[in-house]
C-alpha cells in the first residue's frame, strides 16, 4: 500500500503539466546546391490557429538572400524555403537561432555539403548556436538523436503514464522484466517500420490509440485492486507488446516532427532508440528507486489511497483520448 502513495506522487509530478508531446524540436536544413549556395528549410511548431514559436535563424551579417522566404502552417508547423550564398560559404561561421532562450524547445540542425558529407547537432535554449565546421565529427549523430530519444520519452507524459501504469499492475519483479522487454521488442519494430517509410498511418488515431492504450491498463489496475483478475493482470507482457505496437508509432511520429530527410532516418533511427529505451529505464529506475525509500517509512493512511494511483492515470489518460478523437473533426 505504501507503494500506491509513491505512485500518485510521481504521477502528480509529472503530470502536472497536464501535456504530451507538447516539446517538438524546430529543424533547420542547411544544403549546399553549388559553390557559397545554400537551399534553406526552416521548420517551426506552431501553436495552434495559425500562430507560431517566436524562433528565427540568424546568418552571419554577410549573407545575402537569393530568393525570399516562402512559408507554408501545414500540421501547426510552418515550413519556410529560401536560397542564400555567402562569399566562401559558410564554413566558420556561427548560426543563430533567436527566440531560442525563452523557449522549452530545441532545435535539430542538419548541413548537407556538396561532397555529400553533413554535420548534425542540436541546439538548446542555453546553447542557441552552432558553429559550421569543416568536417562532420563521427560521433556527432550518435549524441545528437540519443539525446532526442532520451528527451522525447522524458517529455512524452502519455508514454510515461502507461510505463507506470505496467509497473502498478506487475508489482515489480521478473514479471516487470518481462512486460518491458516485451514492450521494448514492439514498440521497436513498427518504430523501424514507420520511420523507413514501411507502414503509413495518420499520426491522430494513433495518439488517440495510445491514450486508449492508458486507460485500459488503468481500469485492469482497478479490477485487480478489487480482486478481479484481468487479462492485464495474467499475461501482463502480451498487453505490453500489444500495446507497444501502436506506441511506437508514437515514437515514430515524434522522430518525424523533427523534420529529418528519409535518407538520413536509418542513420538516425538507431541512436534515437538508444535513447528512448535510456529514458525509459531512468524513469522505472526512478519509480523504483522511490518506492524503496517509501517501504522504510510507516505512513497509517497510505492503505486509503490503493484506488488513487488507477483512477488519476486513467482520467487524465481519458481525457487525452476524447480530445485527440474530437480533433479528428476539426478542420
Amino acid at each position: 500500500m505504501k507503494r500506491a502513495f509513491v505512485r500518485f506522487a510521481l504521477f502528480a509530478t509529472f503530470a502536472s503539466g497536464a501535456f504530451a508531446h507538447e516539446m517538438r524540436p524546430a529543424y533547420l536544413e542547411l544544403r549546399e546546391t553549388k559553390a557559397e549556395t545554400y537551399d534553406v528549410l526552416w521548420k517551426v511548431p506552431g501553436r495552434g490557429d495559425n500562430l507560431r514559436l517566436g524562433l528565427y535563424v540568424e546568418f552571419p551579417a554577410d549573407c545575402e538572400n537569393v530568393t525570399e522566404p516562402r512559408g507554408t502552417m501545414i500540421n501547426n508547423a510552418l515550413t519556410e524555403r529560401w536560397s542564400l550564398q555567402r562569399a566562401g560559404g559558410l564554413t566558420g561561421a556561427t548560426i543563430r537561432i533567436a527566440g531560442l532562450s525563452a523557449t522549452m524547445t530545441d532545435v535539430l540542425v542538419r548541413l548537407e555539403r556538396l561532397d555529400g558529407t553533413t554535420q548534425i547537432t542540436r541546439l538548446t535554449p542555453s546553447a542557441p548556436s552552432f558553429l559550421v565546421e569543416a568536417a562532420p565529427r563521427a560521433l556527432d549523430v550518435a549524441r545528437t538523436y540519443s539525446v532526442l530519444g532520451v528527451d522525447h520519452i522524458l517529455t512524452g507524459i502519455d508514454h510515461l503514464l502507461f510505463v507506470l501504469a505496467l509497473l502498478i499492475i506487475t508489482g515489480g519483479g521478473w514479471r516487470l522484466v518481462k512486460t518491458v522487454t516485451a514492450f521494448t521488442i514492439s514498440h521497436s519494430v513498427t518504430l523501424t517500420a514507420a520511420t523507413l517509410g514501411w507502414v503509413h498511418i495518420p499520426t491522430p488515431p494513433v495518439e488517440a490509440v495510445i491514450a486508449l492504450s492508458i486507460v485500459f491498463v488503468a481500469a485492469e489496475i482497478v479490477r485487480q485492486r478489487r480482486g478481479i483478475e484481468g487479462f492485464t493482470a495474467r499475461a501482463p507482457w502480451v498487453v505490453a507488446f500489444s500495446f507497444g505496437l501502436i506506441h511506437g508509432l508514437g515514437f515514430a511520429g515524434g522522430l518525424r516532427e523533427a523534420g529529418l530527410p528519409g535518407g538520413h532516418i536509418p542513420t538516425a533511427l538507431l541512436f534515437f532508440s538508444i535513447g528512448v529505451e535510456t529514458g525509459h529505464f531512468l524513469f522505472i529506475g526512478l519509480v523504483l528507486s522511490l518506492i524503496d525509500l517509501v517501504r522504510r517509512i510507516n505512513i497509517p493512511f497510505l492503505r486509503y489511497a490503493e484506488l488513487v494511483p488507477p483512477y488519476a492515470i486513467g482520467s487524465i489518460a481519458m481525457f487525452w483520448a476524447i480530445q485527440r478523437t474530437l480533433s479528428f473533426f476539426t478542420f
